[in-house]
This record gives C-alpha cells, sequence and structure tokens, in this order.
C-alpha cells in the first residue's frame, strides 16, 4: 500500500505540504501524491521528486495539469525520504503556498563537453524576475552526472551574488550512474539545472551537517584537476590516504576492496567558516590517485575525515535544529532535507536507515519531504557551497 500523504496543520494563509507514492502505475501514484496538495489555496510552488522508474515526462505532464497555477520543477532521484521513511522507486512532491510568497523558476542547458556553470547562470536569472520580499533564497536542482557539481554554485553565485542563500541538489538516477533528468514547467531536460527563486515576507533558513571530524591536521592540496587529487603536501595521495588511514595489506593491494574502505573516509576542504566534504568513490592504484566525486581545489587545505555511523546519525537528528534556529524565533511550517545518497547507504547497512529520518527535533504534523542526492549544495556564507556525504535542511517560517 502507497504511504499517506502527510498531514499539516497550520495557519490557512501559508502552507507547506507533502506527498508520497509507490504506486507503479504514474496516474494512480500522481494522484496519492497530490491528495492533500491540490486541496491548499494558492499553490506558488511545486517540486517533484521522482524514481527514475517512472516515465518522469509522464509524470510531470500529470502533475502539472492537476496544479493549475503556480510554479513547478523537479528532478530524478537515488530515492526519496519523509519522516520516519525512505522510499525507493517512489514519488514525492513539495509544495507550499499561501500568502507571502513570492517564486520565479528557471531553466539553463548543459552539456558533458561544458558542464553546468553556464547552465546554472542561465536558470538562476529567475532572480531577475523576482518580487523580492524581506527573505530570499535561490533552490537549484542540477544533473548529478555532468561535470563537476561546484560549477553549479558558481554559476548561481555569478547571479546571486553574496546576499541570496544557495540551496538545493544534484539529481539521481537509482544508482545506475547513466543519466539524470530534470522538470521545468513540465517539461523534461537531462543535462541541465533549473531553479527556483522563492522570497518571502517570513524567514527562510538552511541548515547544513554532516558528522565527519579532522582525522588529523590539515595538508596542502599541491596537485589536482577536476575530480583527480594527485598530490598532499607533495605526496601521491593515495599513497597519503593509506598511511593515514593505516590500512591493511589486503587493502593496499586489492582496488577491488577500495571502495568500501573509502566509504567511511571521505576529504574535507577547509573553506573560511566550515569544513566542506568530499566522497571518495574511487582510486588508481597506478598513478597513485584519488577520484573525488567533485572538485578538490589545487592550493586548498584539505583533511582526511573521519566517523561512523553513530556520527552521521547524528547529524541526520541534529539538521533541522539547526536549520530552525536560523527562523528568528518563529516555528517552521515545513522542512525540504537533501541528504547524500552515500550516507543512505552507510545507515542502510547499519540498519539504521529508518531511525535516521525519526527527526524528533520537528514536532509531529509538520512536513518533511526531500530525496537522496548526488550532491548536495548549501552556501550562506563564504565560499564553496557543494558538499557530498552531508545533509542540508531548508526550514521554511
Amino acid at each position: 500500500m502507497a504511504p499517506t500523504p502527510l498531514s499539516l496543520t497550520t495557519q490557512p494563509d501559508r502552507w507547506v505540504q507533502v506527498g508520497t507514492s509507490t504506486a507503479t502505475d504514474p496516474v494512480v501514484a500522481v494522484a496519492e501524491a497530490l491528495v492533500n496538495i491540490v486541496s491548499q489555496p494558492d499553490p506558488k510552488l511545486t517540486i517533484i521528486y521522482c524514481s527514475p522508474a517512472y516515465n518522469l515526462a509522464e509524470v510531470s505532464s500529470l502533475v502539472k495539469a492537476s496544479i493549475g497555477s503556480g510554479e513547478l520543477i523537479g528532478c530524478s532521484t537515488s530515492g526519496e525520504l519523509i519522516r520516519n521513511q525512505a522510499l525507493d522507486g517512489g514519488l514525492l512532491i513539495w509544495a507550499l503556498g499561501g500568502e507571502g510568497f513570492a517564486v520565479t523558476t528557471g531553466e539553463g542547458q548543459g552539456s558533458s563537453e561544458t558542464g553546468l556553470r553556464q547552465a546554472a547562470f542561465d536558470a538562476s536569472q529567475c532572480l531577475n524576475r523576482l518580487e523580492r520580499k524581506k527573505h530570499t533564497i535561490l533552490f537549484l536542482l542540477a544533473d548529478g552526472l555532468c561535470g563537476d557539481q561546484m560549477e553549479v554554485v558558481r554559476g548561481a553565485y555569478d547571479v546571486a551574488g553574496a546576499t541570496v542563500p544557495l540551496v538545493g541538489g544534484c539529481a539521481g538516477d537509482d544508482m545506475k550512474l547513466q543519466s539524470t533528468q530534470q522538470i521545468h514547467s513540465g517539461l523534461l531536460l537531462t543535462h541541465a539545472v533549473v531553479a527556483a527563486a522563492i522570497s518571502s515576507d517570513a524567514p527562510m533558513a538552511v541548515g547544513i551537517a554532516h558528522g565527519w571530524q579532522p582525522l588529523g591536521e590539515p595538508m596542502l592540496v599541491t596537485e589536482s584537476r577536476s575530480n583527480t587529487l594527485s598530490t598532499l603536501d607533495d605526496r601521491p595521495a593515495l599513497d597519503v590516504y593509506f598511511d593515514c588511514y593505516d590500512a591493511s595489506e589486503e587493502i593496499r593491494n586489492n582496488p577491488d576492496k577500495f571502495f568500501k574502505f573509502a566509504h567511511t573516509r571521505p576529504v574535507g576542504v577547509m573553506r573560511r567558516n566550515r569544513i566542506e566534504i568530499r566522497y571518495v568513490y574511487g582510486a588508481d592504484y597506478q598513478a597513485r590517485t584519488l577520484s573525488i566525486f567533485a572538485e578538490v581545489p589545487q592550493g586548498a587545505m584539505a583533511y582526511l575525515m573521519q566517523g561512523d555511523t553513530t556520527s552521521v546519525l547524528n547529524a541526520s537528528n541534529e539538521v533541522c535544529a539547526i536549520a530552525e534556529a536560523g527562523l528568528e524565533g518563529l516555528p517552521a511550517k515545513g522542512f525540504m532535507l537533501l541528504e547524500c545518497v552515500a550516507r543512505k547507504s552507510l545507515l542502510a547497512e547499519d540498519g539504521l536507515l529508518e531511525q535516521s529520518l525519526a527527526l524528533d527535533s520537528v514536532k509531529p504534523g509538520i512536513s518533511i519531504g526531500g530525496f537522496y542526492t548526488y550532491g548536495e549544495i548549501a552556501r550562506t556564507s563564504g565560499s564553496g557551497g557543494l558538499h557530498n556525504q552531508t545533509i542540508v535542511a531548508l526550514a521554511i517560517a
């Protein structure tokens, strides 16, 4: 039986609502996911998070026809999430509306050759059409398999500047790692970025948590290019990695064992006010390099990070509280969660996935929904803003 869409008891003038379905028939799935959303007044923004097991073009067309007015964006996923439950192969629809919101959306087309910086720049132009209220954010959904995802942050920042927070995630494809899809106004895209500029009379705030801690002192990234980390402190990055983590001879001599070993041993990039996590997904045992899911810039200071399922679980419990603390004392009407699929895999291996979604810091009846990403976007200050093995929460007052 499909999960029952979450209910929300709140003031009628502003609302956040989430609905889900795991029905295989897209007509049924959309109807189930929208049942509590279409009854809400004055929809401003609807976001589709959808497994590629569905025909996303059909799903987006059905949603567009059902919601009528209001903006629509979305993407393919590697799982969806609500309070107490992770979905596989499902559909989740997240929406907000009512008084005090203004929303515009945009899209930008990239390519496997040129990447996504110009695409993010083009999509973010929707900010220039936005009726500005007191609080503004730029929400981004990007192709998760198209070049260096940090380029999405750079392209959006070129438009938004330092004063508009960036938040969002990179689309998935149920871990096939072949192709992801993006949705804008009912149309299906790939190698693209879609954006929603949201302005609100009441606060919106971003929380970031990951649960990883530095293993030792920072090291200088002395050689890197794109997603390849070559040397740290002028030593081959793979050798440094093995030595710092005291890798066994089996790991050092068997590349087939590396992926699982690296799963709980990410790299951290030092920013002015935080450490951003980078997922190590592979290694070249001949070249002695590390393959990183996003750029580790040459000249940056980097840490090797440590943690376990307990610290990762604690981050899940903390992130909504961190976001809500930024709402200037007002209660949250709803949350959006963007969580790395690598965290999902780690917690599932230890049987802690549903426990991680208990989210006890959030009062009952408050809508929570999101998806498992190939990278998380969150920039509220300073440089950077692209994360891996992290959970990001957007709180709406």
